[in-house]
């Protein structure tokens, strides 16, 4: 492994930190805003499937219990 001199160790850091380009505050707020619903959204759903699960194998242990 080659090692670098630090100055330029941090030269090269700062050019690469250069080319990122950073959200906008919209851009981070719509994104939060959609994990959020997306994760609601998930929340409701496996909640429902385990809702089903739930009722089926009562109906199943009830039929045979």
């Amino acid at each position: 492994m080659a090692t670098v001199n630090p100055i330029q160790f941090i030269q090269q850091v700062r050019a690469e930190i250069a080319k990122v380009v950073w959200p906008t505050r919209r851009e981070v707020m719509l994104t939060t805003v959609m994990v959020f619903i997306m994760a609601a959204l998930t929340a409701v759903f496996f909640a429902l499937v385990d809702l089903l699960i739930r009722s089926g194998l009562q109906g199943v242990l009830n039929l045979f219990g």
